[in-house]
C-alpha cells in the first residue's frame, strides 16, 4: 500500500520531533558533566582537594565533543527539515545556549588550575567568602539545568536576580583583596584570587543566559 502525502508527513514530523528530543538530551547530558566539572572545582579550592582538579580536563574534553556534535546537529536540522517558527527557535536558542554551557565548563576547568597554583600557598583570608560565591554561581547552574530540562521560563528568567548577588560578591571580595598590605608576600595568591572571582562571574553571567534562552524558547519574547 502506497504511503499518501499526509502519512509522509506525519513520519516526517516524528521523525523530527524525535531528533529535537535527542538534541535537548545531548545538552542536559552536557550541562550534567559541566556542572560536575563545577563540582571538582568547588572541591578543589575549598577541600584542597587536588585530585578533583585533575579529574576536570578529561570532561571538559567529553563537554567539548558533545558541544560540537550537538552544533552540527542542529545546523543539519535547520538546512534540511525547513522548521517551523517554535521549532526553529529551539534550535537557534539550542546553539547559543550549549555554548553558553561549554563556557561554564572552560571557567571551571580554569578553577581547578587555580587551585593547583594556590595550593602552595596558605589559604586565603578570604576563602570564605569566595566560597558563598561559588555556592551562588553553582545553585543558578543547577537553576539554568532545571529550566532547560522542563522548558520552563519562570525558572529561567528568575535567575537574573541571583545574577545581581553574584555582582555584589564579585564587588566586595575585588574590593577585600585590592586593599589587602602583603609587606612582602608574594603577589601571586591575591592574583589568583582575582582571577577566581572574574570566572566566577562570568560563570554567573553564563548561566543567566541560559535562563534567558530558556525563556526565548517558551516565549518566543528575548530579554
Amino acid at each position: 500500500m502506497l504511503e499518501t502525502s499526509s502519512q509522509s508527513q506525519k513520519r516526517t514530523r516524528s521523525e523530527f520531533e524525535r531528533q529535537l528530543h535527542r538534541l535537548e538530551q545531548d545538552s542536559l547530558r552536557m550541562g550534567a558533566l559541566v556542572e560536575n566539572s563545577f563540582l571538582l572545582a568547588h572541591a578543589a579550592l575549598f577541600e584542597r582537594n587536588l585530585e578533583s582538579a585533575t579529574r576536570i580536563e578529561s570532561q571538559d574534553k567529553q563537554v567539548d565533543q558533545i558541544y560540537r556534535q550537538i552544533e552540527m546537529d542542529c545546523i543539519s536540522l535547520i538546512a534540511l527539515q525547513s522548521p517551523v517558527a517554535r521549532d526553529l527557535r529551539l534550535l537557534s536558542a539550542l546553539m547559543q545556549l550549549i555554548r553558553d554551557i561549554e563556557r561554564i565548563g572552560d571557567y571551571a576547568e580554569n578553577l581547578g588550575d587555580i587551585a593547583i597554583k594556590l595550593f602552595p600557598y596558605p589559604p586565603s583570608p578570604y576563602l570564605g567568602e569566595l566560597q558563598v560565591m561559588s555556592n551562588r554561581c553553582r545553585a543558578m547552574l543547577a537553576m539554568s539545568l532545571e529550566a532547560l530540562a522542563n522548558l520552563d521560563e519562570n525558572i529561567g528568567l528568575q535567575i537574573k536576580a541571583k545574577d545581581d548577588a553574584v555582582d555584589e560578591d564579585y564587588k566586595q571580595i575585588y574590593n577585600l583583596l585590592s586593599s589587602q598590605r602583603l609587606f612582602g608576600e608574594p603577589m601571586e595568591p591575591v592574583m589568583l584570587m582575582v582571577l577566581a572571582i572574574h570566572h566566577l562571574e562570568r560563570m554567573a553571567d553564563h548561566a543567566t543566559n541560559v535562563g534567558q534562552r530558556v525563556a526565548y524558547i517558551v516565549t518566543g519574547k528575548l530579554g
